[in-house]
């Protein structure tokens, strides 16, 4: 009995092992590359797209700054800071 419950561990640990060898393998075959590569860039461009969009609402918020400063008539130049030589 003792060897039947050995034998029964052993078949599972390699069909585990088998499993996670075949998936690691399928990694590396063009599909998987593939697949790999398309994934990436899917997350690539929803990080661009986030940047976009945080850039964007960046700019109207200045552009609303701005606007409400001309309405105030708080409009300055700021002029360049003159090194000594």
């Amino acid at each position: 009995m003792r060897r039947l419950l050995w034998l029964g561990v052993g078949l599972a640990v390699g069909a585990l092992v088998v499993r996670k060898l075949t998936r690691k393998a399928n990694e590396f075959t063009p599909s998987g590359i593939a697949t790999s590569l398309s994934q990436s860039a899917g997350g690539l461009v929803e990080s661009v797209r986030s940047f976009v969009d945080d850039v964007r609402e960046g700019m109207t918020e200045r552009e609303q700054q701005i606007h409400q400063a001309f309405e105030d008539g708080n409009l300055y130049e700021e002029e360049p800071e003159e090194e000594n030589r």
